[in-house]
């Protein structure tokens, strides 16, 4: 409740503006948000997509729905609000011209920035980075230049008209700073680097510790980052800003510095004033003043342990809010000055009645049930397991619910109205329409029996790629949501309700409520998700990629599995949609599923029409109840998250490839952090087991011809540190063995891992055009059982590769050398030596998004490397 009331006192507003998810200062933004009260707004350009996971194989834009959830449990610590752009993470970019490349120029990026500043109207634009190479990643780098530009562009008319027409007003930030001006995590940085100096090392006595080491909290939310361990001691820790642009006089020490970003600018209610005549508002600048004393007394109560005394006095500021958005709609102020006014007024009103609920310890609470009493009461029931929970509702379904108002104040209050909030077309009966008394420590409960219409809305995300491997910037399939990190939920309840004060005056407020499933997952543990609107019918193709070798793929296998989510009893029929010429046995199945949640798998063996290398595309379809399914759903969650669903298209990407695999050598594999390289492998023919990590110290490796490492082996799995020698010895008997790269340069390096010194670094080649020198063409690698020529290298996606090795014994061997533009070679990124009696040979090149995309040439490549030191056989 401080907090609100902290917030509720000022008009200060901030927006930061960064590349990624973990890219933010969330000290700084707990401090302004937390500390002083600011209204706070973190933009993130992108989600993310094109990274690294490093708890799990989920990849790109399924990984960008997960690191968007990550990101909003960090940003409810630092108490922000998030936006987004269109823009993805198309990978590691060195440059900010590259960047700028791959997302259609400035502007696609420029005019989701220029939306978010001309809706959220922030005092100050704060950009984490300096817009230099500094910076390093060229989004970085992006961001920063972006923010520069739509700094000005937000007040310029002219900029970006479309969204002047659609009702939004230019808006002009009165100060921008740039950060990064000394590096990230510099404790000190000389005067003339920075403006302002920010010590989020500081003490909450309402968080517990440091702004800094609440937000830590909250970042290590942010696991596919990585942050499951990141700490930070207590003590003083400074962040630095540089002021670079500003429309207001500065206000400047003599050393050319300020206290704080809010340095000259009025963020008192009152101030709201400034500006606005008194014969246009009469007594408006009063009026704030008169708010600004009840806050001031409703925080000295609530400092002092008696928020009960500040209940009125709140329910007059809501109050007091709503009419002055009255009169300023009425003042005709213009445009601009009367849309900023309102906003601010009507955030300001929602803030005090929360600020009232908190007070009064009121509390509501929309959740589905299954049944009612004979007189319409809600039936008490423990929750069900999460898979008997109706936790997803379908078109045409009716579904029941219970919403319960509990007064936890002393105070008699009066409902004076109880409704769900729902799209147009929703159909909603309740009973319960009239004024009534709840005594304190009581419950009011109504129920609401719904059907979902038929042409409802799903519960999805607004945005998709076509293509991932190719496409950078994101479809917007409804612009009403154009920044948002999701939809936000279209169910809610809201309950008005007032208070009699000592005079027989009557005060308002108002509580609303997200429409939950309550449910126990499989721990034991209750919990409680969002209802959601889903199709009738998932339909998932698996495998999502297939890869037929020329040479054994006569035929394939496709799963499609289907899951039901109506409670009635579904009929339909199971077709695949083939190329021309191509046909699948059976032709198609009929489909029963008896009960909701109900899921069957079809397999259907696929015979192409010629193998001919190319690519093609298969798509399931499922027609049931008179309607076309072909898309899939899957709940993205983990105990510590949100959630959200993420819909996929049920087609498989077939890539054909003209590729040997020799299918008598048996491949041992050890997955790292997660990836999809075996599943290609067993496609085109090779025989592969997947050793579980923890098994590594007993099993008998003598049984592999070749054993790989997946990515970040040495990073993830304990285990294969711990047996690294065994690997080793493996290889000295003969064997094969493939490391690909790891991240930890630190920890790989101190390990000594390789059989000969060898020195991991953080080199990469990031344009996956970039040209690729064969150093060694003599060597086996490149001839057997497949030519290898400069062709294969073309059709890359996304990187050449990445934690190159920068320093090697002349035992090893570079074969082949790449580099980005304007930069020297880099011959580390596939090494192979001689250990005894086998092969040792370390790949950093990026065959972990090559293989699944079908790359042909990645995929020749990689089977020789298995095929390394076997050439005999």
């Amino acid at each position: 409740m401080r907090l609100m009331l902290h917030r509720l006192a000022t008009t200060a507003r901030l927006m930061q503006t960064v590349a990624h998810p973990d890219d933010e200062d969330g000290g700084m933004l707990t401090l302004e948000s937390r500390g002083r009260g600011a209204s706070v707004l973190l933009m993130t350009l992108n989600r993310g997509e094109g990274g690294q996971n490093k708890v799990g194989s989920n990849l790109s834009d399924v990984l960008g729905v997960l690191r968007t959830l990550e990101l909003l449990a960090a940003d409810e610590y630092y108490g922000v609000e998030e936006r987004f752009s269109r823009v993805a993470d198309f990978g590691f970019s060195k440059s900010a011209d590259e960047t700028f490349t791959k997302w259609g120029g400035h502007d696609v990026a420029l005019g989701d920035m220029v939306r978010v500043i001309r809706t959220f109207r922030p005092d100050v634009l704060v950009a984490r980075f300096s817009g230099t190479e500094r910076d390093g990643h060229g989004h970085h780098q992006a961001s920063s230049i972006l923010t520069k530009e739509a700094f000005r562009a937000a007040a310029d008319p002219k900029r970006f008209p479309e969204q002047i027409a659609q009702g939004l007003e230019p808006w002009q930030a009165k100060k921008l700073y740039i950060g990064n001006v000394c590096g990230f995590g510099a404790m000190t940085c000389p005067d003339a680097n920075w403006t302002v100096k920010l010590n989020t090392g500081e003490k909450s006595a309402d968080l517990g510790g440091s702004y800094v080491q609440f937000a830590m909290q909250g970042l290590r939310h942010q696991l596919s980052q990585g942050a499951a361990n990141w700490n930070v001691d207590p003590g003083d820790r400074f962040t630095f800003y540089k002021l670079v642009d500003s429309v207001e006089p500065a206000r400047l020490d003599k050393d050319g510095h300020e206290k704080d970003f809010f340095d000259g600018i009025d963020t008192t209610l009152p101030g709201l004033a400034r500006g606005i005549a008194e014969s246009k508002v009469p007594k408006f600048g009063y009026e704030l003043q008169q708010i600004a004393i009840r806050i001031a007394k409703a925080t000295e109560d609530a400092n002092r342990n008696d928020a009960a005394a500040a209940v009125i006095p709140l329910m007059g500021v809501a109050a007091a809010f709503k009419q002055l958005s009255v009169d300023v709609r009425a003042a005709g102020l213009g445009a601009s000055a009367e849309s900023d006014l309102i906003a601010r007024l009507e955030e300001k009103s929602e803030q005090a009645e929360i600020a009232v609920d908190l007070a009064l310890n009121v509390t509501l609470q929309a959740t589905v049930i299954s049944r009612v009493g004979p007189n319409g009461e809600p039936v008490e029931e423990a929750p069900k397991k999460e898979a008997d929970a109706t936790i997803t509702v379908s078109p045409g379904q009716d579904f029941l619910v219970a919403v319960d108002f509990h007064n936890g104040s002393k105070d008699r209050l009066f409902i004076d109205g109880l409704r769900l909030e729902v799209p147009e077309g929703w159909a909603t009966i309740s009973d319960k329409t009239k004024r009534r008394a709840i005594s304190p420590g009581k419950n009011e409960r109504a129920v609401f029996r719904l059907r979902v219409p038929q042409n409802a809305a799903y519960t999805r995300p607004y945005w998709h790629r076509d293509d991932p491997e190719t496409e950078s910037v994101n479809h917007i399939d409804d612009e009403k949501y154009a920044t948002l990190p999701f939809p936000p939920p279209v169910l809610r309840a809201r309950v008005e309700y007032s208070l009699e004060d000592s005079n027989g005056k009557k005060e308002k407020s108002g509580i609303r409520a997200t429409i939950v499933t309550v449910f126990v997952d499989e721990a034991g543990v209750q919990r409680a998700r969002p209802l959601a609107v889903v199709p009738a019918y998932s339909v998932a193709l698996e495998p999502g990629t297939q890869v037929i070798s020329t040479h054994n793929g006569s035929s394939s296998e496709v799963a499609v599995g289907v899951a039901s989510n109506p409670s009635r009893e579904a009929r339909g029929v199971l077709r695949l949609e083939l190329p021309e010429g191509w046909r699948s046995e059976p032709a198609q199945f009929a489909v029963e599923l008896k009960r909701r949640g109900e899921k069957k798998d079809f397999q259907f063996r696929v015979f192409p029409a010629g193998l001919q290398e190319g690519r093609a595309k298969v798509r399931a379809v499922l027609e049931a109840g008179g309607e076309k399914f072909s898309e899939g759903y899957t709940l993205v969650t983990r105990e510590d998250l949100g959630s959200f669903y993420y819909y996929q298209p049920a087609v498989q990407h077939v890539s054909i490839v003209d590729v040997k695999a020799p299918h008598d050598l048996k491949i041992g594999y050890i997955m790292g952090a997660g990836d999809d390289i075996p599943t290609v492998l067993k496609q085109v023919g090779m025989d592969v087991t997947l050793i579980p990590p923890g098994k590594l110290a007993s099993e008998q490796l003598s049984q592999y011809g070749t054993i790989v490492l997946g990515i970040r082996a040495y990073d993830t799995q304990k285990e294969v540190v711990t047996n690294n020698q065994r690997l080793l010895d493996f290889v000295a008997a003969g064997g094969t063995l493939v490391v690909q790269y790891n991240a930890g340069a630190g920890d790989f390096n101190g390990g000594h891992f390789t059989p000969y010194s060898a020195e991991l670094s953080r080199a990469r080649v990031s344009v996956e055009e970039a040209p690729v020198e064969i150093l060694a063409p003599q060597d086996g690698v490149f001839h057997y059982p497949n030519e290898i020529t400069s062709r294969d290298f073309d059709g890359w996606v996304q990187e050449r590769g990445l934690y190159f090795m920068d320093k090697w014994d002349e035992h090893f061997k570079p074969l082949l050398s790449c580099h980005d533009p304007g930069e020297d070679a880099q011959k580390g990124g596939l090494l192979r030596a001689q250990y005894g009696k086998g092969t040792y040979i370390y790949t950093g090149y990026a065959f972990f998004r090559q293989l699944p995309a079908g790359v042909p040439g990645a995929v020749r490549l990689y089977v020789n490397l298995l095929s390394a030191g076997h050439e005999k056989q």
